[in-house]
């Protein structure tokens, strides 16, 4: 029997429904991939909106990282140049602050096989504390600011950023060097890579 192909692997990671009773909707899991992809975005979890279209950063959050990367829908959507592959695929419900963290089951189950198929895979963008603290695990700094304020030690495979979310509009005024110094470094790369 040959290996598992990636079709084979989206088709069970969609299939998956491991963690469903602890889940506040049937499962839906949302992710994109294909093998020639050349970036990853690593995000959190689906929210309701992502979670109800089946589409990944399909709300105000993913309109920011488009801005970022100066993409429009179809070029961010081409799953033939970028992985969208969350920390957590089903949305993981609502809690005091926000959403709930992705469910802790996810990301070691489904990303190391996913990443077997990504072999022209160049540049992970981590998109938030929860895809820094599964990617970088130690060598993550004391928050996600100084995370990111250190983003080149994380070169040249990672880019940690702060999570898009409106909810991070004062993170965002209070740390104008990320959008100054690291959007326009993040652009390019994203765009050298699958432009090229």
């Amino acid at each position: 029997m040959g290996a598992q192909t990636l079709e084979a692997l989206l088709a069970e990671i969609r299939a998956c429904d491991r963690c469903a009773a602890h889940l506040p909707f049937p499962p839906r899991p949302v992710l994109r991939a294909a093998s020639t992809a050349r970036v990853m975005i690593v995000g959190q979890a689906p929210g309701t909106r992502v979670q109800a279209t089946g589409i990944p950063w399909n709300d105000p959050s993913g309109d920011r990282l488009r801005r970022w990367l100066d993409l429009d829908r179809e070029r961010f959507y081409d799953e033939s140049r970028i992985a969208i592959v969350p920390a957590g695929f089903c949305y993981p419900g609502k809690g005091p602050g926000g959403d709930l963290p992705p469910r802790p089951e996810c990301a070691p189950a489904w990303h190391p096989r996913i990443a077997e198929h990504l072999p022209a895979l160049e540049l992970v963008l981590l998109v938030g504390v929860y895809a820094q603290a599964y990617y970088l695990g130690d060598r993550r700094k004391a928050s996600v600011t100084e995370t990111v304020r250190g983003w080149r030690d994380y070169l040249p495979r990672f880019v940690p950023t702060p999570h898009p979310s409106p909810r991070n509009q004062g993170w965002l005024k209070r740390n104008p060097w990320f959008e100054a110094e690291v959007v326009p470094w993040m652009r390019d790369r994203v765009h050298a890579l699958i432009d090229g």
